[in-house]
């Protein structure tokens, strides 16, 4: 299993979002030389110099800025999660797990906010058969899309897991925002000390490591015994009464 997270826009500079599904159809090393070539962790090798120039004038602004980053989990079993309750709904534990984060103001998973623009026919994962296994996990079926973003009912489906954060400007701005003198309620400029132009690329690894906690969580959770010798057992197993299902 793999576990990525990447930056897709600053402010309202994006990277290309082709580029970065490209990345994910090569080699994992190659994705990940990509990425740490990246002064900001992203997989659009053009990305860096629009939003290097961004930052370089938000900063002479005395501004901040904001943005957004993905993380992608690649070969996840079907089934991880729950439907049973809902604090126990894969979705509501990485979506609590990533809101945990500080400065964090939304989350996506797979289309996300756009699945509301769509009609049902346009919005969901249409299930196929899987010839001789070719499915995620070695299963008989897969979905024709992952709109989704790898969970639906609270649980993984086997396709890859997508989730996306939005991270809101850091609010302590070189030119301070308005505020008020405690003692004479005076409007005043708020103090500046420091504060960086931004963090989002801090923020994605950041989630990547709270997904990564979580998805551990959900895998013990199915598979977990009292040594890693059990858990290779028991998701072994699992995974061949997939391929049977």
């Amino acid at each position: 299993m793999e576990i990525c997270g990447h930056v897709l826009s600053l402010g309202d500079v994006e990277a290309d979002r082709g580029a970065a599904d490209a990345a994910f159809g090569a080699p994992a090393s190659e994705r990940a030389s990509r990425r740490a070539a990246s002064e900001f962790f992203a997989l659009d090798p053009a990305f860096d110099a629009r939003a290097k120039a961004l930052v370089d004038a938000a900063k002479e602004a005395g501004d901040t800025l904001g943005g957004v980053y993905e993380v992608r989990a690649l070969g996840l079993p079907p089934g991880l999660g729950s439907y049973q309750s809902g604090p126990e709904r894969l979705t509501s534990r990485l979506g609590g797990a990533l809101f945990s984060i500080p400065a964090m103001k939304g989350v996506e998973f797979g289309l996300g906010f756009e699945t509301a623009r769509r009609r049902g026919s346009e919005a969901h994962d249409a299930i196929l058969g899987a010839p001789e296994g070719s499915g995620p996990a070695g299963s008989r079926y897969r979905r024709a899309t992952n709109r989704s973003g790898g969970l639906e009912g609270g649980l993984t489906t086997g396709e890859p897991l997508v989730v996306r954060v939005a991270m809101k400007p850091i609010p302590t701005l070189r030119k301070g925002l308005p505020t008020v003198d405690f003692e004479t309620l005076q409007s005043v400029p708020a103090t500046w000390q420091r504060s960086d132009v931004t963090s989002v690329p801090a923020a994605s690894v950041v989630g990547e490591a709270l997904v990564a906690l979580e998805l551990a969580r959900a895998f013990l959770g199915k598979f977990g015994g009292d040594s890693l010798a059990e858990v290779e057992r028991a998701h072994a197993a699992y995974l061949r009464a997939v391929r049977e299902i």
